[in-house]
């Protein structure tokens, strides 16, 4: 297996989980880039669900090395439960997962801020539709150059460094009406869970730069979806990393001629959590049919999710900036008793025509789809095993797709389970 990144080419959500989870079966090395526990990759076997928010989905098998790379902001404590949680389910964690020292920690008063801004504390009027879970505010002490690291966590000067920050986020916390942690009760807390991390906290850089000149093959995993890229998403609707496949360079260590493959994943029809704009949104029957048959609910928050027609301007667009080489399509199955479909091929907006997403949100939020429609297959898709054998109009809905949007067609995914995956071209 050649050295792929796995990212997710709408607003997350598209199901990439279940892709890396077939994937790590043949990975050297799973790296998840991005993020921090406020994504959620769920994973069927057999029966039972997991759901991981920080660990790469590769730790369901045996085989690979698992890293949390440089460019995550890490909850030490939520670590720590999902390494537990993990283990009770029978995961063997210790010795195959390692934690970046360069990875940013997000602390209990990041989570009072993030909570705080979306509440309008602060003077903050724009409500983003966070997790609430400090993502945001802990990259920005990241950018800020005050964050505190996973290395630190480990260092003898990690209490006077803590001590700092908290004396510089309590005034703040006050200020917008929130009361700050116990300092001395954080600090104890923060001592145990270092003890508890140390074994798993190490140079990543050098463990995947080692790995590459091994020629061991590596899964780059990413989370939440293009359009909430720090830079390239429906800005400020957004997620504070940058999601694309250029995070998995910035947010790992290994060098962008390291890669062979780009594999973008895509729903066979579009869904959004949170805020902002959303130009094939469905508020009708259909829209309720597509979430209650893609069960779409947020694996971390609960949320439910709005449901839409395939947006071929949004994966159009992640194309172009990702350089997807192969396409993972999931949920094709949810479409199964839908009888007519429709496919957004472009916007219209005050006369001009978008083939690729518009930079200003106002601008998007103005836009309206251009559809075209297809004839639904209204027969059961889950339990074929060959893209031979699906109905014609299932096939010639998602040949439409790809044609659309470019690139190759690798994985199809007409299940939640790991039989109901169709290998096509990866």
């Amino acid at each position: 297996m050649s050295n792929t990144v796995l990212m997710g080419a709408q607003w997350g959500d598209e199901g990439k989980g279940k892709i890396i989870d077939v994937l790590s079966e043949e990975a050297d090395v799973v790296v998840r880039y991005q993020g921090g526990n406020n994504a959620g990759h769920t994973v069927k076997v057999g029966d039972s669900k997991y759901v991981l928010h920080l660990i790469p989905s590769g730790i369901l098998h045996a085989r690979p090395t698992c890293v949390i790379g440089n460019g995550l902001v890490v909850d030490p404590f939520a670590l720590l439960s999902e390494i537990r949680e993990m283990e009770s389910k029978g995961a063997t964690v210790k010795g195959r997962l390692f934690v970046s020292d360069r990875a940013h920690i997000v602390l209990p008063y990041h989570g009072l801020l993030d909570a705080t801004r979306e509440g309008g504390g602060g003077g903050n009027t724009v409500k983003i539709g966070t997790t609430k879970r400090g993502i945001g505010p802990a990259y920005g002490d990241k950018a800020a150059r005050i964050g505190l690291r996973m290395g630190d966590l480990l260092e003898g000067a990690f209490p006077d460094l803590f001590r700092r920050r908290m004396r510089e986020a309590s005034p703040v916390l006050r200020t917008m009406g929130a009361e700050p942690p116990n300092e001395a009760e954080l600090l104890e807390r923060c001592r145990a869970a270092a003890a508890e991390l140390a074994p798993y906290v190490t140079d990543t850089v050098v463990l995947l730069n080692q790995a590459v000149r091994q020629g061991k093959s590596i899964l780059f995993e990413g989370a939440q979806g293009t359009m909430l890229d720090i830079d390239f998403g429906t800005y400020p609707f957004v997620t504070s990393s940058n999601a694309t496949a250029g995070g998995a360079c910035t947010g790992t260590g290994v060098a962008p001629h390291r890669i062979d493959r780009v594999l973008g994943v895509v729903k066979a029809y579009t869904t959004r959590v949170g805020e902002g704009p959303f130009p094939t949104e469905l508020k009708d029957e259909i829209g309720k049919h597509l979430g209650a048959e893609g069960q779409e609910f947020g694996a971390t928050t609960g949320r439910p999710r709005r449901c839409g027609w395939f947006d071929a301007v949004v994966a159009r667009y992640s194309a172009a900036i990702n350089g997807v080489d192969y396409w993972a399509v999931t949920k094709l199955d949810v479409l199964d008793r839908v009888e007519s479909i429709k496919i957004c091929v472009a916007y219209e907006c005050d006369g001009k025509r978008y083939e690729m997403v518009p930079a200003s949100i106002r601008v998007l939020e103005r836009c309206r789809p251009v559809y075209e429609t297809m004839p639904g297959w209204m027969t059961p898709t889950t339990g074929v095993t060959r893209y031979a054998d699906l109905p014609k109009a299932a096939r010639d809905y998602v040949d439409r797709l790809i044609g659309l949007i470019g690139g190759k067609l690798g994985i199809l995914s007409v299940g939640p389970k790991r039989e109901s995956t169709l290998r096509i071209a990866v």
